[in-house]
């Protein structure tokens, strides 16, 4: 097995611990991640998103279902299982995941799903009627933004 694959591996096997600082350290200091809901996060912000995710996750089931990677640059399949705390409603997210490396941590992880399913099944029917549209979107990255920016603020003090 590529080292890079292992990498991936113990990423996702911290993640299904729920251990975020075990994920957190996987990646290198200058990470960038990007997914629907948290597009554009770089170096700490990354870490941190997982660290908050995770310490709001009652009931999150996470699986690999694939993965494979060589010295260019590795690809996973993972899915989440969990209950969307705003709504009480639950989620089955299939997710794709491509990563670069760098001194032999994840330098690009990006995170890619169908907004539209996870809003329809998180949100109910306003997500089925409203998940394709953009300000929807919009709406949820900005809370998810002002939620990070929460977490990080405490976790400062």
């Amino acid at each position: 097995m590529h080292p890079h694959e292992a990498l991936i591996r113990e990423f996702y096997d911290a993640f299904a611990r729920r251990d975020a600082e075990a994920m957190a350290s996987c990646y290198d200091r200058e990470v960038f991640f990007s997914d629907p809901v948290f597009p554009g996060l770089k170096g700490d912000e990354a870490g941190d998103m997982w660290r908050m995710l995770l310490s709001r996750a009652a009931d999150l089931q996470v699986t690999l279902d694939s993965a494979s990677a060589n010295a260019e640059g590795g690809r996973a399949e993972w899915t989440a299982r969990y209950t969307f705390s705003k709504t009480g409603r639950p989620v089955v997210n299939h997710v794709s995941a491509m990563f670069a490396f760098r001194n032999g941590k994840i330098s690009r992880h990006y995170d890619r799903f169908s907004f539209y399913r996870w809003a329809s099944q998180a949100l109910g029917p306003m997500g089925r009627a409203l998940g394709w549209f953009a300000p929807l979107k919009w709406k949820v990255r900005k809370d998810a933004a002002k939620g990070l920016e929460k977490f990080r603020e405490r976790k400062a003090s």
